[in-house]
């Protein structure tokens, strides 16, 4: 059987209980998830993550978590990190791009090259390549995607999901987002009554929080996602972490 083949099986399956669990509260998407599969994990990089973070360490003592440094993060962000892991005492596996790549396209571009020819280029190197290789060791992953972050990409993002962008031959990926149709307020009303850790650049007027060069603070009312990679249409502000949602977009 093809892949395309064992994908659209396990895709049947998968509609059934994106059905069912739609509308069911996140702890409830993340106590399925968690008792699905043993070899799962929390991609970690913003406040939704500590907020899943938060609520599956209630649900099982031993989570695993996962976080990409691309090597041009703010430093509160490293910190932010740190904080985390020791505040829920678990351990996080730092991911780095391949020295090599970076130094390549650093070489060739400098280190600015994306304000003239998009982020695409830079994020594959510094983020979706290493997170392939992580998700290629895992059965299944735990995002903090949200329909409200970016209405051009994200607005159909289902709570369950096969991962048709990461899976391989060898294996299909499944996808949990159990924030998806919770709403920027709720993430921080939630934050704010569980005493969970945030970036302190979110006080300084930052929301979505990537990379250093790619990311600044917004003014009051203005969407998120006007922080990220300001010089580019909106359709575009995804770094190929969520690629699925592209593809889903341009059905």
């Amino acid at each position: 059987m093809s892949l395309a083949d064992t994908i659209s099986i396990i895709e049947s399956d998968i509609t059934q209980l994106q059905s069912e669990y739609s509308q069911k509260s996140p702890q409830d998407i993340l106590a399925f998830a968690l008792k699905q599969f043993d070899n799962i994990t929390i991609s970690f990089s913003g406040a939704e993550d500590v907020v899943l973070i938060d609520m599956a360490s209630k649900i099982k003592r031993d989570i695993q978590v996962f976080s990409i440094d691309t090597g041009r993060l703010h430093p509160e962000t490293y910190r932010f990190i740190d904080r985390v892991r020791k505040q829920y005492r678990i351990k996080i596996d730092v991911i780095s791009p391949n020295t090599a790549e970076v130094e390549a396209l650093v070489k060739e571009k400098g280190l600015f090259s994306f304000y003239e020819d998009g982020h695409k280029e830079c994020c594959a190197i510094r983020k979706v390549k290493p997170l392939r290789r992580k998700l290629a060791t895992i059965d299944a992953w735990i995002t903090g995607q949200r329909k409200d972050q970016n209405p051009a990409t994200r607005n159909s993002v289902p709570v369950i999901q096969v991962d048709t962008a990461f899976s391989t031959e060898e294996k299909t990926l499944i996808k949990f987002n159990p924030l998806a149709n919770w709403t920027s307020a709720q993430v921080w009303e939630y934050i704010r009554k569980n005493n969970v850790p945030y970036n302190k650049l979110h006080n300084q007027g930052f929301i979505s929080i990537g990379c250093e060069p790619c990311t600044r603070a917004v003014l009051p009312n203005q969407h998120e996602r006007l922080g990220r990679w300001w010089w580019e249409e909106a359709a575009d502000k995804e770094c190929g972490f969520h690629e699925i949602n592209l593809t889903q977009n341009n059905a």
